[in-house]
């Protein structure tokens, strides 16, 4: 099969995940299809939102619809690295017994990772979990191991401050999209989320998902043939060099924000990883959408989930950072000429 072929038809399928998993998670479909351009991206996600608005079952429903294992771990503050690798137990004869950990037991079938409250996880917890998202591989029992298909999601926490610890720079930097998945507000919405019992059992909405519908231990090789296949233009290429820019020099852009200095509002703009993230999920954007090269609305539909979570503010902006981080962002889209 030739590979236009090839990538039509995962272009279909792709398109079918995000219908099936819209039958178990109802309007957040602008979420979905961030998730699944970063799996096409071959990217990790922060999903952020209030307790209950269905991060956990979207991750469940993307996962069964993926195909693969799924894992989830709960950070807390006694959460140690060994915790990912192997389990420690007493077993009935008596015995210890050490067997591998969620990051391990499913070996290359690992497809969907999800770390739950990951800031209330210690330091040294995040970073092994660092490693694990740039390499896709961790050191136990004398040997190496490999999960080459696995994509991370995880969820911080945003209201609690007791026992929590923030995400250092480095680790944000590996998040491709940093997304907030809000409470629905559309009234039909939330009327069915409250009063139609289906949306009461999340088990039976996952049951609802086809599942396996990807091939997805070809799902690396059919990430790099997108990124061949979708040609970025000179004149956009110029402008994701300008973006980049403007999130390290924002006043050289006329960019200005209530209230703030902008000659000390940037501590790091964003970093080479970064904008290569961006033009990556771009590419999947424009092919989702059929075309074979990239436009600024590609551009524009990933720069606020890909592009605030990596613009570092000097320590007395940094407390404001979600006030200002999406509104630099819009302003960045606002005021740098697209071609």
């Amino acid at each position: 099969m030739r590979s236009d072929e090839s990538l039509h038809d995962w272009r279909q399928l792709a398109l079918r995940v995000e219908q099936e998993v819209g039958r178990a998670v109802i309007g957040q479909a602008a979420t979905i299809r961030l998730i699944n351009v970063a799996l096409f991206a071959r990217g990790h996600v922060l999903l952020e939102g209030d307790v209950g608005v269905g991060k956990t079952t979207v991750l469940r429903a993307i996962s069964r619809a993926l195909g693969g294992a799924f894992e989830r771990i709960e950070g807390t503050i006694d959460l140690m690295p060994g915790d990912l690798v192997y389990h420690t137990y007493v077993d009935a004869e008596g015995k210890p017994r050490i067997d591998p950990g969620p990051l391990l037991r499913h070996g290359k079938r690992l497809t969907t990772f999800f770390f739950n409250e990951i800031n209330r996880a210690r330091p040294q917890v995040q970073s092994l979990l660092l490693r694990a998202m740039a390499e896709r591989t961790v050191s136990a029992f004398n040997r190496e191991y490999a999960f080459p298909h696995m994509t991370v999601f995880a969820d911080r926490n945003k209201v609690e401050k007791e026992e929590t610890f923030e995400l250092a720079s480095a680790a944000r930097d590996r998040f491709m999209f940093e997304l907030n998945m809000a409470t629905p507000i559309d009234p039909t919405v939330r009327e069915a989320l409250v009063f139609d019992t289906a949306y009461h059992d999340a088990d039976a909405l996952i049951e609802q998902v086809t599942p396996n519908l990807l091939p997805w231990e070809d799902l690396n090789t059919i990430g790099a043939a997108i990124q061949r296949s979708i040609h970025a233009s000179p004149e956009i290429r110029r402008y994701v060099l300008a973006l980049w820019q403007a999130s390290e020099t924002p006043q050289a852009f006329g960019i200005s924000l209530p209230g703030v200095d902008m000659s000390r509002l940037i501590l790091a703009g964003a970093s080479p990883r970064g904008m290569s993230a961006l033009l990556r999920a771009a590419r999947v954007v424009a092919w989702l959408a059929e075309r074979g090269h990239v436009v600024p609305d590609d551009l524009h539909a990933v720069l606020p989930a890909a592009l605030g979570h990596r613009v570092f503010f000097t320590p007395i902006y940094e407390l404001r950072r979600a006030e200002l981080a999406g509104a630099l962002v819009q302003q960045i889209l606002d005021k740098v000429a697209a071609p």
